[in-house]
This record gives structure tokens, sequence and C-alpha cells, in this order.
């Protein structure tokens, strides 16, 4: 077992060879609990009576809150402890899971997801920090491999152990087992990490920007709630209010992480990272990938079960052709990326834009006669794309940053990531669902993957003005 170090002070100790796995299973209930989620909308909206927002908040509500409280997550764990901070978030997560599973209806499921994440935004940071603290050399570099490959194979697992669950019916109680199940598992990570995991914090901890917060997370919430609620509710005048405030909220936000940068506090979004061009082109890249990535996890595995019928086993099992290309991307991208660089990201989102049209081809020609395997070929040119922009994409930003700012500069990349996500949930549910209630899901899903394919097309473009090597 690997002893408490005061990281402080620059010691740093061997870590145990528990160490690893026990991080990472907070870093896997993170990812699965998206894709696992994600296979049981259907039959949550057939026992809850959730309609198309619900579905949407259902999802968009844990990314949304887990984008807003990473940062301080990080922060917290640097100034109070990263063990402490771990062992507290997935003693929330697991708590929030019984939540989560024991709902009665879609209300308060939606808000024990909104905590859900909130704790999760507490404990993933922990993660790489703690790679950062006590793996050095290689050691260093194998271990932030295996994180990366872990997001492959837990989209996987999350996908197939949807389904198997779901489908599975245990001891009657449906869809709730996919929470259920975090609780023995949280309980057990709760126990080894105070047992393996030392305890690390930075000798200068930054402070906690709750003005830039509160702003952050208004922003998003009034341009995310008319975008996920309008359609159901007729677009009323509150939408139109919310929208309209979304520019004021935005210069506000700004004004305020101007202030505390002048004032020498540390904002969520330092105004003087964006002088990085890496930064700047780095955060339009990932404004144009990242909703096109929500809004697939949301509006295929809907299609799949409403529009061609198939059950939630039989949906988890269609996504694993993508979730192994996914998986080998990540694994082949320390090796493309330091000889082709940028060009990789290039590559993957022309490959993305030309899934995406695929699918919007088939779904436009036949789609009421499609079968389980028919998106196959389709899903693991997404699958690849997509791994060939996510895995690289913080390294080839943070080239352009300085050292000493590279955390600050990847926890803003990371918010952004998140937001993004949500925010394409929300925009691209919400299209997707209004085109299925006039024209069938068939015509949904064609104007879903063509909003996708654009993106897809935007990311690339965007990408080509990134450095063309990675540190």
């Amino acid at each position: 077992m690997a002893v408490t170090v005061p990281t402080s002070a620059g010691e740093v100790t061997r870590p145990g060879r528990w160490l690893l796995p026990v991080i990472l299973l907070g870093y896997v209930l993170n990812i699965v609990d998206v894709f696992v989620v994600n296979v049981a909308l259907p039959t949550l909206s057939r026992t809850l009576g959730a309609g198309p927002a619900e579905l949407e908040l259902v999802v968009a509500g844990y990314t949304v809150a887990y984008a807003c409280l990473l940062v301080i997550g990080g922060r917290l764990g640097d100034a109070y402890g990263r063990q402490r901070l771990f062992v507290t978030g997935m003693t929330g997560f697991t708590v929030t899971s019984a939540i989560c599973g024991l709902a009665p209806n879609a209300a308060l499921l939606i808000v024990a997801r909104v905590l859900q994440g909130g704790t999760a935004a507490l404990m993933v940071p922990q993660v790489l920090a703690t790679i950062q603290v006590f793996y050095q050399g290689a050691a260093r570099r194998r271990a932030i491999g295996i994180f990366g490959a872990t997001l492959g194979v837990s989209a996987a697992a999350g996908q197939i152990l949807g389904g198997l669950v779901v489908s599975a019916d245990l001891f009657g109680l449906s869809w709730r087992p996919i929470f259920l199940v975090n609780i023995p598992i949280g309980l057990l990570g709760i126990l080894a990490a105070r047992r393996v995991v030392p305890e690390s914090r930075a000798s200068r901890a930054l402070s906690v920007d709750w003005p830039g917060t509160a702003l952050l997370a208004t922003t998003v919430l009034l341009l995310m709630l008319p975008l996920t609620l309008g359609r159901d509710e007729n677009w009323p005048l509150w939408c139109w209010v919310f929208l309209a405030a979304v520019p004021f909220a935005v210069a506000g936000f700004a004004v305020v992480q101007s202030r505390e940068e002048r004032h020498g506090r540390a904002p969520l979004l330092p105004p003087s990272l964006l002088r990085a061009p890496s930064m700047r082109r780095g955060l339009l890249t990932t404004l144009a990938f990242f909703p096109a990535f929500g809004g697939m996890i949301l509006t295929t595995t809907i299609s799949l079960q409403y529009g061609m019928h198939l059950g939630p086993l039989e949906s988890g099992l269609t996504y694993i052709p993508y979730a192994i290309a996914f998986l080998t991307a990540s694994l082949l991208c320390p090796r493309l990326v330091p000889r082709f660089g940028t060009y990789v990201t290039v590559a993957g989102a022309l490959l993305l834009a030309v899934g995406f049209a695929v699918t919007a081809l088939q779904a436009w020609s036949d789609y009421d006669g499609l079968t389980p395997l028919s998106p196959a070929p389709a899903l693991v040119v997404i699958g690849f794309g997509q791994g060939l922009i996510a895995i690289p994409l913080t390294g080839l930003v943070l080239i352009g940053v300085p050292p000493e700012r590279a955390g600050v500069a990847s926890g803003v990349l990371t918010t952004t990531q998140q937001t993004a996500t949500a925010l394409g949930v929300a925009g691209i549910g919400t299209l997707f669902f209004s085109v299925a209630a006039g024209h069938g899901f068939g015509s949904a899903t064609v104007a879903a993957e063509l909003v996708e394919a654009a993106l897809a097309l935007v990311t690339a473009v965007a990408a080509c003005t990134l450095p063309r090597r990675q540190s």
C-alpha cells in the first residue's frame, strides 16, 4: 500500500499496484453512467411517463452539473486533499445513484441526475491529478494511456450493460438496477480508496471562482431550458425572455472573469488564456465537435428503439461496432498524433461527416427496412472518427499554453466540452423530436444526422487551424 505524502513539499512515493485501478473506478463509473442511461431512455419514458423534454433533461442535467462544477472539484482537491475529495465525490455519487434508482417520477429523477453530475465533478478531477502526482516518466505515460483508453472501454461497457440490465428486468425493477448497481460498486470503491489512495494536495491551490461558476451555470440554463422545454410548452413567452437574456449573461460572465484576473484571483476562464491561438482555435473546434457527440448519444438510441423497434439489448449490442472502433482509435492515437499531428483530428472529423451522412442516406432511402446490422458500417466510421478527434484534442490545444497554466487550460477545455455536449443534447434532441412528431422517426433521423454531419465539417475546418504537432 502506498503511503500518504506531503506533495506540497515536492516529495513523491512509488504508487501501490492497486492505486490506478481504484482511481480509474471513479472515472469508469462516470462514463458508464452516461451510456447506460442512454440505452434505458425509452424504457424510462414508458415506465415514468416521461416526455421528450424530460428524457433530454435526464441526459443533459447530469452533463450540465458536471461541466459547471468540474473546475471547482479540481481546485477543492488541490486545496483540501485529492483523496478526500475523491472519497467525498464517490460517496455522493453512490447516494445520488440510489436516489436515481428509487425515483418514483421523472421530476425527482432529473433532480437526482443533476446532483449525481455534481458529485461526479468532485470525484473525476482527482483521477488525473493523482496520476500526475504519483506516477513519473514512463509509468506516467502508461497510466495516462490507460486513462485515455478507459473512455472507449467504458462507453462499450455502458451500452452493453444498459441493454442487458434493462432487458433482464432484474427482480421486476425494469431500468432501476442501472443506477442501483452503483451502490455496491461505490461502497467498494470508497473502502478501497481510503486504503490505497495516498493523500496529496497542491502547495498553492487556486481559489474557487464562485461568481464565475454561478454565471456560467446561469448562462447554460438560460440557453438549455428553452431549447429543451420550449417545444413541449409551445414556446411560451418565458422561453424567448430566457433566450434574449443569454447575451447579457455571457457579457456578465466575461466582465466577472476579467475582473477576477485583474485582481490576481483565478477565474474559471482567464481571458489571458485566449491570447494563445491554440486555445482560441481549440475551443472553437470543441464547440463544433461535442454538440454532435451529445446529439448522437440521445437521438441514435431513440431512433433504434422507437423508430426501428429494437429492444434495449438489441440497441445496446448495435453500439458494439461503434465502441470497438472508438477504442481502436484511442489506442492508435498515441502513435499517429506524434507523426501526423493535427491531420489526425482533421481526418477524424471528415470520417465523422461521412459516417453521419451515410446514416442519413440509409434513413432517407429505406428507414423501415433497416435491420440491427444496417447501421454497423456507419457506426464503425463514426466511432473511429470520434476517437481520432476526442483523444488528441486536449494535447493539440495545450501546445501554445505555458506549462504552469496547463491545468487551468485543461479545466477550461473540459468544461467547454461538457457544456457543448449538454447543449447538443438539448438542441439536436429538440430538432429530432420536433421532426418526429410531424414526419416520423425516419425523417427525424435524417434531420439530426445532417446537422451532425454539418458540425463535423465545421470541426474539420476548425481543426485545420490547430498546431501541427502535439507536445
